[in-house]
């Protein structure tokens, strides 16, 4: 348990980036699951158009720190093969 106040200060803040950190990959993963429907479904101008929108959704989460640059890359490199694969 903390018991310096900068410690007990440290713990508030952990607590909230926690909460926030939490909802921004929740955001992303919702973006992302959005395209693995679309490609589902096999509707090609829907999943261009989901992945359109999860592209910046994921980069700000690079940005944030809540994915690193290197998954990212990898997540949309896959998700756009598989969006072309359709056609």
């Amino acid at each position: 348990m903390a018991n310096s106040p900068q410690a007990k200060k440290r713990a508030r803040q952990n607590e909230r980036r926690a909460a926030v950190n939490k909802a921004r990959r929740s955001r992303i993963r919702t973006f992302l699951r959005r395209v693995e429907e679309a490609i589902a479904s096999g509707d090609k101008d829907a999943a261009a158009t989901a992945l359109r929108a999860a592209q910046p959704e994921l980069m700000r989460g690079v940005n944030k720190g809540i994915f690193h640059k290197n998954t990212a890359a990898r997540k949309m490199s896959r998700l756009s093969a598989r969006v072309k694969a359709l056609g």
